[in-house]
């Protein structure tokens, strides 16, 4: 559980230059500030990523111009339910059912590209795992978001080594978990009724969830609307400074370190600025894990006073319990504890 202050009303979050590991300047200092972040936030803002101003510049454009156009264009890209490509339209989701919460469909849509099963020729992948990404007939649109997806996974990769120097394991201590990973990337639009309409109780921008995999790369516009759980049950603005991405932990890690780091409790309320509604972007990188790694609490992580707290389970079952239950499927696993967090009903 978060157990992360707040300063003025807002969440610390704590601030990571990344250059200093990735220029060798100070990797050691680097992993034991990631090690803080993720006992006891699960979030950081990442600067000194080294992702150029005209990668996104080119990115949100190219994203604009596709959530620009009318429903039924934006409808051709929809993919089969459990095909996690494509486009999503508004209300068709509900994240908080991935732990188990009832609550009214969430109001963001979504367009999703991954990695393939042809991105890994040599081994023999399932496009149920690794789908085939679908591209709108958009000017330029391909090219900036393969663009930025490189570049986001650049990112998680880092972390990912920067994560396997904080809990001992060498800098290259996950790649057994993620040399053919899962990774997704989510274009995020919070696509809003009119700015004076009355919203149902319990409506958000997207519901409160944890993020699933290994480690989520997050761009979102400057905008209120992102919100963490902290520990006392209360929900708290998170505002990334100019320039940097927020980073926060997924589930398989949480399990993976026996619960040593913490995937934090996160929502996006519906965008406000002065009580008005406003447009909210964003982009979330998920950097999931390899479909048949096997998900157990690291060697480093358990000991006499720390017993193993989880079953062996696949990243891949574990993923598809997790996005079964955001669309309305069985219940996730672990999510009656996570619900209980919140105080709220289960759907069992």
């Amino acid at each position: 559980m978060s157990v992360a202050r707040t300063t003025n009303g807002v969440l610390d979050v704590p601030i990571i230059d990344l250059a200093l590991y990735l220029d060798g300047t100070d990797p050691d200092g680097v992993a034991a500030a990631v090690d803080r972040a993720a006992r006891t936030v699960g979030f950081m803002q990442v600067v000194g990523h080294g992702i150029p101003a005209e990668t996104l510049a080119a990115f949100t454009a190219a994203t604009d111009a596709f959530f620009a156009a009318d429903p039924a264009a934006k409808g051709a890209y929809r993919c089969p339910p459990g095909v996690n490509r494509g486009y999503t339209p508004p209300k068709a989701e509900s994240l908080a059912n991935s732990l188990g919460l009832t609550s009214a469909a969430d109001l963001f849509e979504a367009f999703n590209v991954g990695t393939e099963a042809a991105s890994f020729a040599d081994l023999d992948l399932s496009e149920a795992d690794y789908g085939t990404n679908v591209w709108p007939a958009v000017p330029g649109f391909r090219e900036a978001v393969e663009a930025w997806f490189a570049e986001a996974g650049r990112v998680a990769r880092a972390m990912t080594r920067v994560f396997g120097r904080a809990l001992g394991l060498g800098d290259a201590g996950l790649t057994p978990f993620t040399d053919h990973s899962i990774d997704v990337l989510r274009m995020i639009n919070y696509r809003l009724p009119a700015a004076d309409v009355e919203l149902e109780a319990d409506q958000v921008g997207m519901g409160a969830h944890t993020d699933y995999g290994i480690v989520t790369v997050l761009w979102a516009d400057a905008v209120p609307g992102l919100e963490i759980l902290d520990d006392e049950g209360a929900w708290q603005p998170v505002q990334p400074a100019p320039g940097a991405l927020l980073v926060n932990l997924g589930d398989a890690l949480a399990r993976w370190t026996n619960d040593r780091w913490i995937s934090t409790m996160h929502r996006v309320a519906a965008p406000r600025v002065d009580g008005v509604l406003v447009p909210r972007r964003s982009a979330a990188f998920f950097h999931d894990g390899n479909v048949d790694a096997v998900i157990a609490p690291l060697p480093t992580c358990v000991d006499a006073d720390h017993p193993a707290l989880y079953e062996a389970v696949t990243v891949g079952e574990h993923l598809a319990a997790k996005l079964a239950a955001s669309r309305g499927g069985t219940l996730a696993t672990n999510a009656t504890r996570e619900a209980s967090r919140l105080g709220g009903p289960l759907t069992l």
